[in-house]
């Protein structure tokens, strides 16, 4: 039976109020569509009885926060913006390793939430959780691809009961619903954003000035990839970002000889998120992004390569 969007709504409407009853809930937004769609049916559910929170962890996309406020606004929801990126960057000093990143970075959100529950009285979490986010962190006979940080990164003892109503949903059914919501196009067809951000994209220990580089490049990366698809020399393909590898080679600044750190451009085309291939970028295409990465980066960066692996056997995101 064809997936209908309409019956969708209609259910997780229903199933949030069940859910929740008159208890205050609160709900943690990125801007992706996972998250925004989870909560516009918490507002339509809810009412007052919902806060909406961006969390700022300072490992966010370019102007993220203000992208967010704006675009929810647009879909009749009020968002909160709190600033922790002290918080995360503290909690992820010294630490390389993807798995830990995860699970440090999921605890911290939920502490953040938790203080943000007490001040609302808030006694559930609403999350935005779908299929592939629970299927790659593993339980029972499942291996762990890789933990989630809104599953696997979890604390085994929180002061919230959870809420995930688009928890047996795939990323195609996701944009359906919010296509059905008539989110604004920039919600609705945004593409995936890792929910622990770019600390996954940092490939070594994570610091403020790796995030800004990275931060910028993933940007360049967007607005050539998004020019292009406009001027019809290719389609938009369905993830794009770029990727800070812990590898500096000798590179040339000036008339001096250099050390610089590498970028990976990495562009996909999937369907649900559980396989992609990568996407066919015209040369010219290529080259003005590695171009810009290395000029404007060129304190920091001065070499870019091109991820060709699909998933499997590699993931989309690095880590």
């Amino acid at each position: 039976m064809p997936f209908s969007p309409e019956k969708f709504i209609s259910e997780a409407i229903s199933s949030i109020r069940a859910t929740v009853g008159k208890s205050r809930a609160i709900i943690g937004v990125s801007g992706g569509v996972d998250s925004s769609v989870a909560a516009v049916l918490a507002a339509r559910a809810l009412g007052k009885n919902v806060n909406c929170v961006f969390v700022d962890t300072g490992l966010m996309r370019k102007d993220e926060a203000a992208t967010v406020k704006s675009s929810l606004a647009r879909a009749g929801v009020k968002v909160e913006v709190i600033g922790a990126s002290k918080l995360f960057f503290y909690a992820l000093r010294g630490i390389a390793e993807p798995e830990k990143k995860r699970k440090i970075i999921g605890e911290r959100f939920i502490h953040v939430f938790e203080i943000e529950a007490k001040k609302e009285k808030a006694s559930f979490l609403i999350q935005g959780t779908i299929a592939p986010d629970w299927i790659e962190s593993g339980a029972g006979l499942r291996d762990t691809i890789k933990s989630h940080h809104n599953v696997g990164g979890l604390p085994k003892k929180m002061g919230m009961k959870l809420c995930e109503p688009l928890r047996e949903l795939y990323k195609d059914e996701v944009r359906k619903v919010a296509r059905a919501l008539k989110l604004p196009a920039e919600l609705s067809e945004r593409q995936p954003f890792p929910g622990p951000g770019l600390a996954v994209r940092i490939m070594d220990e994570i610091n403020e000035e790796k995030a800004e580089t990275v931060r910028e490049a993933c940007a360049i990366v967007e607005e050539e990839l998004e020019l292009a698809s406009r001027e019809g020399k290719m389609e938009r393909p369905w993830q794009y970002f770029a990727v800070l590898l812990p590898i500096k080679s000798v590179g040339v600044l000036g008339d001096k000889r250099a050390y610089g750190y590498t970028i990976a451009v990495r562009a996909v085309e999937s369907i649900d998120g559980m396989t992609a291939k990568a996407s066919r970028i015209p040369p010219d295409v290529l080259e003005r992004i590695s171009e810009r990465i290395t000029r404007e980066l060129k304190e920091h960066v001065n070499r870019v390569v091109y991820d060709t692996t699909s998933k499997p056997p590699g993931t989309i995101e690095w880590e």
